[in-house]
């Protein structure tokens, strides 16, 4: 199949349903030789910050040498994003290749199951992470990262081996199907942790590394806790990002320039650095200060208080929780020094579309609201009555949009000289917006060099020719002024 006829075929099976059951994606993986056991990996679940953690923790291995995967969910403009390898999504020729490959199977599954008189059959995510088994398996990578998609035990990825779990931040999304409690929510998300793992835990409260430590304790993991074994020693605000100083163990690097803003991705950065030290126990203290710096160097993270246009300036963050939308608002503060900032809101309705909305109160002085590009957007007038009652009394502007093309109309119309404009409430919404100021194109599937294939000086450039790509696309992609 081509690109487009794959991904048709993948959208017609909508969401699936989501339930405790691994049963369809462990016959499908079996089929296919359970590839996703082939080669190391890391487990990343939590609330908020996993899509970044997972591409830091990527950046550092690609920076020691490994080939990483990584999976992550959901997609902002394209489901190749889903898929890299070094890096680079995965070209639109092998993602309709792989597609074709791994579909032959799910069909037999769900022929099986229909033939059993079983009614549910492989979901869109169950086929997509089987893909990502098989795409790693056969380019090969020396290490995969993976994402969970919801939860964590019975979330599709938990097939894989996990030597590393990584539990971000644990709080309140998605209640219908994890719960209302951030530590009924933790008992789930923990079921990553493997026998003998190693686990890296972000900031939690006590009652949820509570929940964890017991996980860890009956699965003989070790754990490796914030604040005790790995933290942020400092960071300072700069242009373009901030500098950090990571603690892990007794080992301190500072001056490491983030290009990301918030103090939440220099935790991110935190975990990230530890997974890797968990991952490599005997040969992290051999890796040098300057190779981590420069790895961090080349971290992007789309759509997490992304700069994508200036003048005005337009920023994408995909909060789509009440905590999500707090971290945001605070990053903003500290970041960006707007005059005024417009705030562009659109909202899943099964989202606290109220919680998310209050968040902005103290941030926002002019409202635009808009639904989000899903059949799950929260409908105008709910979003429209939220922000109403934040906002009521204060001066501050609720207007509303027939979709984000018209709401970022509207937004750099009202936006003058040193204002800001924010768009937000979901990944759906963001992706809109990312549309419309970076396109993305097909960049093909590129050669991942295995180290025997170079001559040492080879692979030294050849690495410094990565690092400077990377770099020049986090250029490019702040569109910084000269003056900065």
């Amino acid at each position: 199949m081509d690109f487009d006829e794959a991904y048709a075929h993948l959208s017609a099976k909508g969401p699936g349903r989501m339930v405790p059951d691994l049963s369809r994606i462990t016959e499908l993986a079996s089929l296919l030789g359970d590839p996703q056991l082939a080669y190391p990996s890391i487990h990343v679940t939590g609330t908020n910050g996993k899509s970044s953690v997972t591409r830091m923790t990527a950046t550092l291995l690609s920076a020691l040498g490994l080939t990483a995967g990584t999976y992550t969910s959901p997609h902002l403009q394209t489901v190749r994003e889903r898929f890299t390898v070094a890096g680079r999504f995965i070209g639109e020729q092998r993602f309709g290749e792989i597609y074709d490959e791994v579909a032959r199977l799910a069909d037999f599954v769900d022929n099986d199951l229909e033939a059993r008189g079983k009614p549910d059959r492989i979901t869109y995510f169950e086929l997509l992470t089987a893909m990502a088994y098989w795409w790693f398996a056969d380019v090969p990578v020396d290490i995969g990262v993976f994402e969970v998609g919801m939860g964590g035990t019975w979330d599709a990825t938990n097939l894989i081996r996990g030597e590393v779990a990584i539990l971000t931040p644990i709080d309140i999304d998605h209640m219908q199907q994890l719960g209302n409690k951030p530590e009924v929510i933790a008992k789930e998300k923990a079921g990553i942790i493997k026998p003998g793992s190693a686990v890296v835990v972000g900031r939690q409260s006590d009652a949820v590394m509570a929940v964890i430590a017991q996980a860890a304790d009956l699965a003989g993991a070790t754990v490796s806790r914030w604040g005790t074994d790995h933290d942020v020693v400092s960071r300072r605000v700069a242009v373009g990002g901030q500098y950090i100083a990571l603690r892990v163990g007794d080992r301190v690097i500072d001056e490491i320039m983030l290009p990301l803003h918030g103090s939440h991705q220099a935790d991110n950065a935190a975990l990230a650095l530890a997974a890797v030290a968990a991952f490599l126990p005997d040969g992290f203290a051999r890796v040098d200060d300057a190779l981590i710096r420069q790895a961090f160097l080349a971290v992007v993270s789309p759509g997490r208080l992304e700069i994508v246009h200036r003048e005005p300036t337009v920023v994408l963050d995909g909060a789509h929780n009440p905590h999500g939308a707090r971290t945001s608002a605070a990053a903003l503060t500290e970041a960006f020094e707007f005059r005024h900032l417009v705030l562009v809101l659109a909202v899943l309705e099964d989202k606290d579309v109220e919680g998310i909305v209050a968040a902005y109160a103290d941030v926002a002085n002019h409202v635009i609201v808009t639904e989000a590009p899903s059949g799950r957007t929260a409908g105008l007038a709910r979003i429209h009555e939220a922000a109403t009652v934040v906002w009521e009394g204060t001066g501050v502007a609720v207007e509303t949009a027939k979709d984000i093309d018209e709401a970022l109309a509207l937004a750099t119309g009202i936006a003058g000289e040193g204002d800001g404009i924010l768009v937000t409430g979901s990944l759906y919404t963001v992706g809109a917006a990312r549309d419309i100021y970076l396109q993305v194109t097909d960049t093909g599937d590129e050669v991942v060099y295995e180290p025997a294939d170079l001559t040492e000086e080879e692979e030294e450039a050849e690495f410094q020719r990565a690092i400077d790509e990377m770099i020049d696309r986090v250029d490019e992609a702040a569109l910084t002024d000269p003056d900065d």
